[in-house]
């Protein structure tokens, strides 16, 4: 006599793919979507290398501050990369599948470099915190070998938090449909085409991105509370304003990558709604990476003086 577990495991098939529903089945959609997504695809490669080669090339940029930004805009091309492409691909083709293999890769990388970027912003509103709280002891504080420290943390932590979460999942059993709700591999729609039942997978995935999420942000929030103490301590507005700009782009782009990635992994597996999700996904994703560059350009004026200089003496050369 079989048991209930015994029976589910039997009638399960291994996936050989996926489909990918992507974010709409219509097609007079899909050329629209695609042509969209590929500007963006190069406005990011773009942008986030063009911060890159500044933050080399320029001396004057050559500071913790634009180490750890250099760290964020070569992690928002890998980020970037590893799903818009195929999602691309899928629009243009059509054909909306990818490998169990393919999948499991996705999901890891996808869930690397997501985590890394938690820590590496939390590496950054440390920097920022330094900076305006303990200026005198900043170039002690954030030497070379802290800063290079805390980067390889930053890229190790992903590196586990997503070893922990692919394992979990893609040792489960699929049985069922093969088709996820969603424009790539992510976890919560994969979770749902799994055999029998996945509570305690579903209960350590959400206590591991609990600990992976959280922690960092937590971080943020003490270094943040620092900065606006010693912000509020200043007694001129003008000072205080300036003190604020140097910091005012990293919150922005915090906020909008926490924003949507804390509704997604942190809310109750009750109110789970797979359009809202995918949806909300495009925010951490796509419009993090792309936001990123034009905000460190837009709103800071060493960038933007350091382009010029590179311009000039270009045109000059």
């Amino acid at each position: 006599m079989l048991t209930k577990k015994e029976n589910i495991l039997q009638n399960s098939t291994t996936l050989a793919e996926f489909i990918l529903l992507g974010l709409s089945d219509e097609p007079n959609l899909q050329s629209i979507l695609f042509s969209t997504f590929l500007v963006i695809y190069v406005i990011i490669l773009a942008g986030n290398l063009i911060i890159i080669l500044l933050t080399l090339v320029d001396p004057a940029l050559h500071t913790p501050m634009y180490f750890f930004l250099r760290n964020l805009s070569f992690l928002e091309i890998c980020y970037t990369s590893v799903n818009v492409p195929k999602m691309l691909e899928n629009l243009l083709s059509g054909s909306k599948s990818i490998s169990f293999l393919g999948c499991a890769l996705q999901t890891y990388f996808t869930f690397f470099l997501g985590g890394s970027e938690c820590f590496l912003l939390a590496s950054m509103a440390y920097d920022r915190y330094v900076a305006i709280c303990k200026p005198l002891h900043y170039p002690v504080l954030m030497n070379r070998k802290v800063c290079m420290g805390l980067a390889v943390a930053s890229w190790l932590s992903g590196f586990f938090m997503s070893f922990s979460h692919t394992s979990m999942v893609f040792t489960m059993a699929f049985c069922g449909s093969n088709e996820i709700n969603h424009f790539f591999c992510d976890i919560p729609p994969l979770l749902k085409l799994a055999c029998g039942d996945t509570s305690r997978t579903e209960m350590a995935v959400f206590v591991v991105a609990m600990i992976f999420i959280t922690f960092p942000f937590l971080l943020i929030l003490l270094s943040y509370a620092g900065i606006i103490a010693t912000i509020l301590g200043i007694s001129s507005s003008e000072g205080r304003k300036k003190t604020f700009s140097t910091c005012s782009s990293h919150l922005i782009v915090v906020t909008l990558f926490y924003g949507s990635g804390c509704i997604i992994y942190l809310k109750p597996n009750s109110v789970y709604s797979p359009t809202t999700d995918k949806y909300l996904s495009l925010f951490y994703t796509v419009f993090s990476p792309i936001f990123n560059p034009i905000i460190y350009s837009f709103r800071n004026k060493e960038v933007k003086g350091a382009f010029k200089r590179i311009w000039v003496r270009k045109a000059f050369a």
